[in-house]
Formats: C-alpha cells, structure tokens, sequence
C-alpha cells in the first residue's frame, strides 16, 4: 500500500464501505491483510468504524479435496443464492508460496457468471502462509463485507487439512465437499474433518458418477451415526449434487436454510457468534503476547547466540528464556 492510501482518512473507507463501493470496500481489505504495523492502526480504526452494521449475514464455510469442485459448487450455489435475493460475498483463501509469498488467486477467473454479477463481490485472499492457509484477516475481511451489506458470506479454504479448524471459529455452517467413489476413500478423511462438518455434499453425481455417489452417500451417512452428538443439536446430512448440471443444488440451499432456523430457535445460533467472538479475542491476545514477548526481551538475539552451542537443552532453555535468566 502506498504513502498516499495510508494517509487517507479512515473515514474515507468508512463511508465507502458502507455505502457498498466495491472499489473501496477492496482496498479497506487489502489494509486490514497488511502486517505493517502502521497499516493495523489504520485496519483497527476502519473495523471500528463499521463494526456496528455487522453480523448480519450467514457465514458458510466449504472445504474439501483439491479437485473435488469447490469453485463450481460455488458458482452453482451462488446463482441459487442470487435467486433467493442475497447478496454474496465469496473469501476464497488461496495458497501461498511458503518461499515468495505468491499465490495463484484464481478463484475469480473459475467464476464467470458470479464474477460479473452487480450482486456478489469475490475476493481472492492469499493465506501468506499463515495456518492451514487461512489469512489471519479473514475475519475482519467478513465483518466489513457484513458492513457493506452482503447478508451471505462464503469462505472457501485451500482444502483438508489445519484450515478448517480455523474456519470452522469464524463460520456459522461447515459444508465438507467430497468426490464420490467412497469405499478406500473413507480411510483417507480425517475423522475430525468430518465431526466437524454440518453438511457433507458428494459432488459431480452425474454421468457415469452417479451410481458411485449414491453409495457414497450411504457409506458417508453411516459413518456419521457412529459420530458423538453435536453440541448444536443438528444432526448432519448427506447429500449428492451436479454443480455442472445445477443439480441438488437448490436442496443443499433448503438444507443449510433448514439448520439456520433450527439453530435459531434452540439459541445455539446466537450462542456460537459470542463463543467465536471470545474465540478470535483470545486466539488474538495471545499472537500479541508473543509478538510483544519476542519484541521486548530481544528472544530472536538470544536464540542467535544459543546456536552456537553444540548442545542445549531446548526445554530448559525455554524456561530460561521466559524467566529472562538466559
């Protein structure tokens, strides 16, 4: 970000962002994914600025395979969401280059139709190399596309892997995508993905795919009854679709509409927003602790000059430094 953005007043993408300018709305995101500390102060008086008008919106998170459709779900389900009068936000989190910090960001081109819809704003986010690959603003990124008024927000990971605990803190409903040809594949997904998924939606069920997915299906709605009671009270559903043949899609919407109002009048909705609001707080506090920690008595010089012995106990060491004895 140039001089010349940094030194515009707050209230400049403030205003923008509420009154849904796009162009600005862009920018206001590109500063709260700045490291620069200056750009944070900024980033800070900017979300402090529309805090007020968000939360009002549906968080989805969809993960899943690399290969397995995430992009065209999206763009099949963004057009139901589009008939059903929303306005959509799609957070695509791309990988990032551990080396050049590069990412290929291109989710935007894979969505033709949602991409130039007045409707919908996407934006592709590289994860810099943060955990799972998910941008360490990806919430604040959430909370002003809520204060430009898009009331349906999709964030989309890289794919299975850390991301999705991430995720999952900052969504309201986690869709877990998978190809159909179950069977071995089954030993290959992580249980804890699965526990954590609300919604399991077996892609391309057409053509020659569609006797696999519909045992798919079955096998994957087996082995969620083997799986503890969610604290939400929602059961999770199994389902198939065809993003290419718009199939299933408006059933998944049903579905997703479906546990909103059950997790609405059991209070759980209302409930997990403040668990993940305190969630983020503290997850935040202590990435500052460290900072400050490392900042403050000089951890890095100190580290330089414990590589110059042959051997060190790490864990003494460690206590050694924390009580600054070292």
């Amino acid at each position: 970000m140039s001089n010349t953005e940094q030194n515009i007043s707050p209230h400049y993408y403030i205003n923008g962002v509420l009154k849904c300018d796009t162009a600005i709305l862009s920018r206001a995101i590109t500063i709260v994914e700045s490291k620069n500390p200056e750009h944070r102060l900024l980033a800070n008086q900017i979300i402090d600025g529309v805090i007020h008008r968000s939360g009002n919106s549906f968080r989805l998170g969809i993960t899943g395979v690399p290969g397995v459709g995430k992009s065209t779900f999206i763009e099949s389900f963004g057009k139901e969401l589009l008939n059903h009068g929303h306005k959509v936000a799609v957070l695509a989190i791309d990988p990032s280059s551990t080396k050049s910090k590069g990412s290929i960001l291109g989710d935007k081109t894979r969505m033709n139709f949602l991409a130039a819809q007045e409707k919908v704003f996407i934006r592709p986010s590289p994860s810099s190399g943060s955990l799972g690959g998910v941008a360490q603003a990806t919430y604040e990124t959430i909370l002003l596309c809520e204060a430009a008024g898009f009331d349906f927000i999709i964030v989309e990971t890289v794919g299975v892997g850390q991301s999705e605990i991430a995720v999952s803190k900052m969504t309201d409903f986690f869709l877990l995508l998978m190809l159909a040809g179950a069977g071995d594949d089954l030993q290959g997904i992580k249980r804890g993905i699965m526990e954590m998924a609300d919604f399991i939606l077996i892609t391309k069920a057409d053509g020659d795919n569609k006797d696999k997915a519909k045992i798919a299906r079955a096998q994957y709605a087996n082995a969620i009854h083997f799986f503890p009671p969610t604290v939400s009270g929602w059961i999770p559903k199994v389902e198939t679709c065809s993003s290419t043949e718009e199939k299933g899609i408006l059933h998944a919407y049903q579905i997703i509409y479906e546990y909103k109002e059950f997790t609405t009048i059991n209070g759980y909705f209302a409930e997990n927003r403040k668990k993940q609001q305190l969630e983020i707080l503290r997850e935040t506090l202590n990435n500052e602790i460290v900072k400050q920690f490392y900042l403050t008595h000089q951890i890095e010089k100190k580290l330089d000059n414990l590589k110059l012995k042959d051997i060190i106990n790490p864990f003494s060491e460690a206590l050694k430094l924390l009580k600054g004895t070292t």
